[in-house]
């Protein structure tokens, strides 16, 4: 009976895997709000009902791919991170920011319709349920284990913190990072914000005619945001 289970649960994987690839095909032919489950089955040969078994719904559909998308550019950025603080690569929170920064630029670059579902225009009528959050923050957690790490290792130097900001501050980091300082929290979520717009200016076209040397202007634009949060580097 083990045999018998394990072979169904390896055709399930296999199948639940055709239907994600089939259902990324349409992203990039047709944009997520025109995903169809039986436009999916007719693909793959399947009879809707028999794909209802996998997904019963196409927000069900829609939330798979999501969670893959995040996880994928979360992995990315995790790696990056780890490549970038291995011994035989030793590196200040600067070097590591940027390494973090161009890693989520690589995937975005090589995945554009998977990167349009995340952080591009809302699918109309679709709510990301709650599953989609842990995802969703695998790179900031990045980020902010980067700073965390250089305030113990390197120290930060920080732009005194607006009267007017403290309040929004204090509940950013009580919210988003309780083990960084209001000074620290507030500019490291405009730099989170920064980084993703300067990715999606790319990915969606609009440095088209305007920047040319875009990897060379991206690094240097991510050190200023790395800056920002007070990562410490050289000038010039």
């Amino acid at each position: 009976m083990s045999a018998i289970r394990g072979a169904r649960e390896r055709a399930r994987i296999e199948v639940t895997a055709a239907i994600k690839d089939e259902a990324r095909k349409q992203l990039a032919a047709e944009g997520a709000a025109k995903l169809s489950l039986r436009a999916v089955a007719r693909e793959l040969g399947m009879v809707s009902s028999a794909l209802y078994r996998y997904f019963p719904s196409r927000d069900d559909l829609l939330t798979a791919l999501i969670v893959d998308a995040y996880d994928a550019v979360g992995e990315a950025a995790e790696r990056a991170q780890r490549a970038a603080a291995s011994p035989g690569a030793p590196a200040t929170g600067l070097t590591r920011w940027v390494a973090v920064a161009c890693a989520v630029r690589d995937w975005a670059l090589a995945h554009p319709h998977e990167y349009a579902l995340i952080y591009g225009s809302p699918v109309p009528g679709y709510a990301a349920p709650q599953d989609t959050v842990g995802p969703a923050a695998r790179v900031g957690m990045v980020l902010i284990g980067i700073v965390e790490e250089a305030r113990r290792d390197e120290g930060l130097a920080l732009l005194p913190l607006p009267d007017e900001l403290r309040p929004e501050a204090e509940r950013l980091a009580a919210d988003v990072a309780p083990g960084l300082a209001p000074a620290v929290a507030a500019p490291l979520v405009a730099a989170w914000s920064q980084l993703f717009g300067l990715i999606s200016f790319e990915v969606f076209g609009q440095f088209n005619r305007v920047v040319e040397a875009r990897e060379v202007f991206f690094r240097q634009a991510v050190t200023e945001l790395a800056r920002t949060v007070g990562l410490l580097g050289p000038r010039g």
